[in-house]
């Protein structure tokens, strides 16, 4: 559905949500879906209440990050963040992996609408997950 050229779709008991096109394109076509075997680090958030349940999957090698993939249930925005969060991490040391704010999330994703912003925020919690389990793994 679109208004005026901009990707809407209907969120239960939210009403109308307007996403960027970027956003609504990770959210139909999200990247880097799934599991990888023998993660180097892995990071999980969830809420019940909000029906919320994220899994992010890294690799490294040499402390970069070679592989990122995700498993993910939750609203729109929260699919269209997280797979973001997946593209954004390849390529990043841990350092930069740490250094990306929920801001260059929601920049990424040409921004979303405020009732949305906190999506973002998950996926940087889902960053500090994955890479705290990483370092407590390689110790």
């Amino acid at each position: 559905m679109f208004n005026n050229g901009v990707p809407m779709l209907y969120c239960l008991g939210k009403g109308l949500l307007f996403l960027s096109k970027r956003a609504m394109d990770h959210f139909s076509n999200p990247r880097n879906v799934g599991v990888i075997e023998n993660p180097d680090g892995v990071g999980y958030y969830g809420d019940p209440s909000y029906g919320i349940n994220l899994e992010l999957y890294i690799k490294v090698k040499d402390d970069i990050i070679t592989d990122a993939k995700f498993k993910a249930f939750g609203c729109a925005a929260t699919i269209a963040s997280v797979s973001m969060v997946s593209e954004m991490l390849e390529g990043k040391s841990i350092e930069q992996a740490l250094d990306i704010s929920d801001k260059d999330i929601a920049e990424a994703l040409d921004g979303l609408p405020p009732s949305r912003m906190h999506c973002v925020e998950l996926g940087h919690e889902l960053i500090k997950s994955a890479v705290d389990d990483f370092i407590q793994k390689k110790g």
